[in-house]
């Protein structure tokens, strides 16, 4: 699935049609009114966390590429695509595999921007006081969460808390206040990183803990677990990522070794 970086760089490649009028719009979405877009100028391209939008006088258009979903600039696809649309030159924008939602036209009354790890508006004090307000939610699903980092995904959570050196299985009022304004921090700047690198075409070449196997700090197996609310594949180390609070060791009985939180082994 996209990350907040990749549709910046969408909406950067889009740039040149705002202003102009729509001639032409088909698709098979379902739920849009294609033939309303036709003669309705673009006023804006915008984008929220993982959200690509285009503003309409009446409406505004909501694409979500999900984990396969494109686009095509004046190309197509050997596919019918979810939404084209068609300028009076023959330019064309083309989304496919993706869901395109209708929204009322003013974005700023629907999304807070302040919240998208892009914008220029991000604030990382509403940040913060959002993150602390959920105590009891794991680090590896506060990452995730759209209302506390927009336009954060796995690659983020698996980065940022290997940079922080903390568990994915920590719980965020068990974080000190440092730690907490610490994760916050790294998640806005991990952002630009990934920018940087994704128009360089070399962001996997950076990847520290994501998808790796070997710990690059204490050169020892990563672990690998699908762990939080959401399931997604956490890479992390046991020996710098500290856990906070500390993992509860079952107590031993006669004939057994002590266990703590099982984990997935490496792969």
């Amino acid at each position: 699935m996209p990350e907040g970086p990749s549709i910046v760089i969408l909406r950067e490649a889009a740039e040149g049609f705002a202003g102009r009028t729509i001639t032409r719009a088909s698709g098979n979405s379902k739920g849009v009114d294609f033939a309303a877009l036709e003669g309705q100028p673009i006023l804006a391209l915008r984008s929220w966390g993982k959200h690509f939008l285009i503003q309409l006088p009446t409406l505004a258009l909501r694409i979500h590429l999900l984990m396969f979903g494109s686009y095509r600039i004046n190309e197509r696809k050997d596919a019918v695509p979810r939404l084209s649309l068609g300028f009076d030159d023959g330019d064309e924008f083309n989304f496919y595999t993706c869901s395109v939602k209708t929204l009322p036209p003013d974005l700023d009354a629907q999304y807070d921007w302040r919240v998208d790890v892009m914008a220029d508006q991000w604030d990382p004090k509403v940040v913060l006081k959002k993150l602390r307000a959920e105590p009891d939610m794991l680090v590896c699903d506060a990452a995730l969460d759209q209302e506390i980092f927009s336009g954060a995904g796995n690659i983020f959570k698996n980065e940022v808390l290997f940079r922080i050196r903390v568990h994915p299985l920590s719980t965020v009022g068990a974080l000190s206040a440092a730690k907490q304004r610490e994760f916050v921090a790294e998640m806005r700047a991990y952002a630009f990183d990934f920018l940087r690198w994704k128009k360089a075409f070399v962001l996997k070449q950076h990847w520290q803990a994501h998808t790796k196997r070997i710990c690059p700090r204490c050169d020892i197996p990563f672990h690998k677990a699908h762990l939080g609310k959401t399931k997604r594949r956490s890479f992390f180390c046991t020996r710098c990522q500290k856990q906070y609070p500390p993992a509860a060791v079952t107590p031993v009985r006669s004939g057994s070794r002590p266990r703590s939180q099982k984990t997935l082994p490496a792969s």
